[in-house]
């Protein structure tokens, strides 16, 4: 009998968010606790993809158990899951650090091909309410500025590149955050530190990263017209 999948929720006032203990990328949220875990699961078979994409093989969709319950903030109510589950705490071994780079590697990968493919179609994204929502473009700089912050808080600072286009931009920020989780997980210098007084774990570092960029890849393709 396939064992149900562990995952934590962090609740805010007005927004909950669950994500797979074990599986960084796969959380969703919801006005609720309830509608945060049918949103994992309506989205099982698109996070399956990314794991195939990784090379891993991807969990079952079984039953889900709630293993920890976090208290969440402002962060939360905004939109974006802003604690760290304690399973976060634990040490990668080489083994988890290749699966988790793998994973996180794929994530990139699923926004890159989500943001190329609307980009050579030359679709538009549908405007939210009141016409809001960014286009690609903003969306793709956003990303990059995002993962220029993230590689900070895992305790590396980004390069410098002065008239670089925004994706060669990225590919190195993305090498950079490989070699510094890789580092950081081995208890190794990190090449250039940044000044960041307070790091994330590299655990959630990936979490983080995973969850932000497929956030953005599947707002694509469920933006597209």
């Amino acid at each position: 009998m396939t064992a149900p999948i562990a995952v934590y929720l962090e609740i805010g006032p007005k927004r909950t968010f669950a994500g797979a203990v074990e599986w960084p990328g796969w959380c969703r949220g919801g006005r609720g606790e309830e509608e945060a875990l049918a949103a994992v699961l309506a989205y099982a078979a698109r996070y399956a993809r990314v794991v195939e994409g990784a090379g891993l093989i991807a969990p079952a969709l079984t039953n889900l158990d709630v293993v920890e319950r976090l208290t969440g903030g402002s962060g939360t109510d905004f939109g974006a899951p802003s604690v760290a589950p304690a399973a976060d705490d634990r040490p990668l071994t080489a083994v988890e650090l290749d699966r988790q780079s793998r994973l996180l590697a794929a994530s990139w990968q699923a926004f890159d091909i989500a943001w190329r493919k609307a980009d050579e179609a030359g679709v538009e994204l549908r405007k939210g309410p009141r016409g809001g929502g960014r286009d690609l473009p903003k969306m793709e700089g956003h990303v990059l500025e995002a993962e220029e912050a993230y590689l900070a808080l895992l305790g590396s600072r980004h390069p410098r590149m002065p008239g670089a286009t925004a994706a060669d931009r990225m590919a190195v920020v993305r090498a950079s955050a490989l070699e510094a989780l890789a580092a950081r997980a081995r208890g190794g210098p990190i090449a250039d530190p940044s000044q960041t007084k307070r790091s994330w774990s590299p655990r959630y570092f990936v979490r983080r990263s995973a969850w932000h960029v497929l956030d953005h890849a599947w707002e694509i393709e469920d933006r597209s017209v």
